[in-house]
């Protein structure tokens, strides 16, 4: 009995973090990875935020953006619109809440501690890193496209591959092949620690910013300017409120894109060596995507003036590119960079976020990196991506559903550090489960729990209406305030949480005092 006991005893601390020298919170609560970011380490300038950015910008996913909206009746003219007011207005909020990782060098998971209360914090953590699972799973199967055009453009016997999946699987045994040689060749990137991703991103942008540009210049070359096709002469194939509320929806999908890295942008401001390095982001993110997203649109024109069909995803036309060597010589390339593209995102806005919450939940057995593996495997597989991406507006549907859920958790985050605690926290208190943050003695702060949930409740109707379609039947009116979800959200949170506080003051919280930031 007591040598299983000793056995089982051995097992549970094999499987424990050997704790690192100078943890800023020994015990249960915290681990390397989530103490402040020390000085040595602040290593993050300008120029890396604006390759972060840039190469975010530059994946097959933000490609299809333009076409994704363009699908739904919106202009070309009125689609970009869309795409740099929503990226605008996030870049707005993101940079808003990034300060608090500039200037404390804690992550998102130690952050919502402080509005949400030491224990609730779990909750949205948990809610953020379902979102960024889905994401990394969204990310993994368009890196498999990429991989399918260049096996198809090296042996292109490849796409006659017979298919034995049947039709409701959403993906074909070539793709599936295609998307475990991908999952296999991004596995080991995972072991790089977030502190030293901005080399890989500048390595990325040498080698995807040609490839990019290789594919504008064959649209343009091959069609006589890249801007006489179908995609720039029609209009809005939809008129009236109706066009108003697509463009709301199409709008609403553009915030949510980024809505992730809104809420866990801290895991990466945390690296900055000033809180002013991080401010490029309100000009880079909506250039970067109004570019990204004028570029698709531009391409899947021109195919469209080609090959004679309209098709959305950017990746789906490299599979026309097989009538010559050069030409399959041009898929490979372009297909390799944007699966190097599409890594970086997902390793980038994804996988780092989620593994810092399964951190934040089990500090004592998950580090970043045994994080990043365990999201891996669990977005990849476990959630089944391909059958999200199964068509354009399965997409929208996503993009705009989940972000329903963390629009209010950056509302109160952004008000609870700029209007209610003053931009003063202090630190310490956030790693102790005892100290100021915890508010009561469920670990809760009833006045965010309740902003929150007042910002997505209302917008249910609407979500369970777009995903099972018309089937289901609503008002129009719950409808409609479901395309303005992300707005309404982080609006409806902030100020619910700003007015509760103000009539309600958590006195108990407050930190007014010189010394506040982490030195």
């Amino acid at each position: 009995m007591d040598k299983a006991k000793d056995k089982s005893k051995a097992s549970d601390l094999s499987l424990q973090i050997e704790p690192e020298p100078g943890t800023f919170a020994p015990g249960r609560w915290s681990n390397a990875d989530l103490d402040p970011i020390p000085p040595e380490q602040r290593t993050w300038r300008t120029i890396n935020y604006v390759f972060y950015w840039t190469n975010d910008a530059m994946s097959p996913g933000n490609l299809r953006l333009g076409s994704s909206l363009y699908s739904l009746g919106l202009s070309w003219k009125l689609t970009l619109v869309a795409i740099v007011l929503g990226h605008g207005l996030m870049a707005i909020g993101l940079t808003l809440n990034g300060i608090v990782g500039s200037r404390f060098h804690i992550p998102y998971t130690i952050q919502s501690r402080a509005p949400f209360g030491f224990f609730f914090s779990f909750v949205v953590i948990f809610v953020r890193m379902v979102v960024a699972s889905f994401w990394y799973g969204i990310n993994t199967a368009t890196g498999a496209e990429c991989i399918r055009a260049i096996l198809i453009a090296i042996w292109p016997s490849f796409a006659n591959i017979p298919n034995h999946l049947p039709k409701s699987a959403n993906i074909t045994t070539q793709t599936m092949c295609a998307y475990i040689l991908y999952f296999l060749f991004v596995l080991p990137f995972h072991y790089i620690h977030p502190r030293k991703l901005r080399w890989f991103f500048a390595i990325k942008a040498a080698i995807c910013i040609p490839a990019v540009i290789g594919m504008l210049i064959w649209a343009c070359t091959s069609t006589g300017g890249g801007l006489n096709n179908v995609v720039f002469e029609r209009g809005n194939t939809v008129t009236g409120s109706k066009l108003g509320w697509v463009f709301m929806h199409g709008l609403n999908a553009m915030l949510g894109n980024y809505g992730t890295m809104a809420v866990n942008i801290n895991d990466y401001t945390r690296y900055a060596k000033n809180p002013r390095t991080t401010y490029i982001q309100l000009i880079i993110i909506p250039c970067a995507f109004l570019m990204m997203g004028f570029f698709g649109l531009v391409i899947v024109g021109s195919a469209e003036k080609l090959y004679g069909v309209l098709q959305w995803d950017v990746l789906s036309i490299m599979d026309n590119w097989n009538g010559s060597s050069k030409a399959r010589a041009g898929a490979v390339f372009a297909g390799g960079a944007m699966a190097i593209a599409q890594m970086g995102t997902n390793l980038g806005a994804n996988c780092v976020s989620a593994a810092n919450d399964l951190n934040a939940m089990f500090p004592k057995y998950i580090n970043i990196r045994r994080g990043q593996y365990i999201i891996a495997f669990l977005g990849a597989w476990a959630l089944t991506p391909w059958n999200i991406l199964a068509s354009a507006s399965s997409l929208v549907t996503f993009m705009g559903g989940y972000a329903i859920f963390l629009a209010p958790i950056s509302g109160v985050l952004v008000a609870d550090f700029w209007l209610v605690h003053r931009k003063s926290y202090h630190v310490p208190d956030m790693y102790d489960p005892h100290g100021r943050y915890r508010y009561n003695r469920w670990g809760t702060n009833w006045r965010a729990a309740v902003s929150w949930s007042m910002g997505w409740i209302p917008l249910l109707p609407g979500l369970v209406h777009s995903v099972g379609g018309s089937g289901i039947a609503v008002s129009s009116g719950a409808q409609n305030l479901y395309d303005l979800g992300y707005l309404y959200g982080i609006l409806t949170s902030a100020a619910l949480y700003t007015i509760l506080s103000t009539a309600f003051p958590p006195k108990s919280t407050m930190y007014h005092e010189s010394g506040s930031e982490v030195e």
